[in-house]
């Protein structure tokens, strides 16, 4: 079966002001306020609390590795409390999806969010049942760009390995794809745009209603191997 693989952050769902917001609340507790700006910082949030936190720190003049280790825990728990206050999917990812399905399609999940926040995050959504198969950042022993998860996302969609593309919306994506000998589709919308128009995907992606023939002519029906 052929398969469609997502990322979820900036791909199928903006996260950027709830990350934020759990970002800000460690900053609070520093005394420093409400550092990161949604209309300013989102792009920064789509790459991770990690980043943010580093992000963050500096524009503040007090960046310390050990601080970013310190808060980082204290960060994903804020998150978790407030994990849906402000993240939507973008339009059409959901109709797209379904589509998708009923074009024979596996569809899956494969993320650097932790596999917790991830499955909290699209059950929150009411999305979850949408997607055959989730892995996140600490499903497996490593994660994107390494390919393992992509192709342990592609499995457990019961799909074919070889047969399968990823959707996102950065180089960690488009380098798991190329590291995986597949088809990669880069959304050219949302907080990543900027830096995914710098990038050579095999496909750029600005409206999900375009999505099920742009996987249906990179990935063509043929016959099931082994026939």
């Amino acid at each position: 079966m052929r398969a469609v693989i997502f990322d979820l952050d900036g791909t199928l769902v903006d996260t950027s002001g709830d990350l934020i917001a759990a970002a800000n609340y460690c900053f609070r507790t520093l005394g420093f306020g409400n550092v990161l700006q949604p209309s300013k910082d989102a792009a920064v949030a789509l790459r991770g609390g990690r980043m943010m936190l580093r992000h963050g720190l500096k524009r503040v003049g007090r960046y310390d590795e050990l601080e970013v280790t310190r808060l980082y825990p204290i960060l994903l728990d804020a998150y978790e409390q407030s994990i849906d206050t402000y993240s939507t999917f973008f339009p059409g990812a959901l109709d797209a999806v379904k589509r998708l399905h009923r074009n024979g399609f596996a569809v899956g999940i494969c993320t650097n969010k932790p596999e917790r926040l991830a499955e909290l995050l699209m059950t929150r959504l009411g999305a979850r049942d949408l997607f055959d198969s989730l892995i996140g950042a600490d499903t497996l022993s490593v994660c994107k760009p390494d390919p393992a998860p992509f192709f342990e996302a592609i499995r457990r969609a019961n799909g074919d390995t070889d047969r399968a593309c990823l959707v996102g919306d950065s180089r960690t994506d488009l380098d798991t794809a190329r590291a995986a000998g597949a088809s990669s589709i880069l959304v050219n919308f949302g907080p990543s745009a900027v830096e995914t128009m710098t990038l050579k995907p095999d496909a750029f992606l600005s409206d999900f209603a375009d999505l099920p023939e742009i996987a249906a002519g990179l990935i063509p029906e043929h016959q099931e191997r082994g026939d």
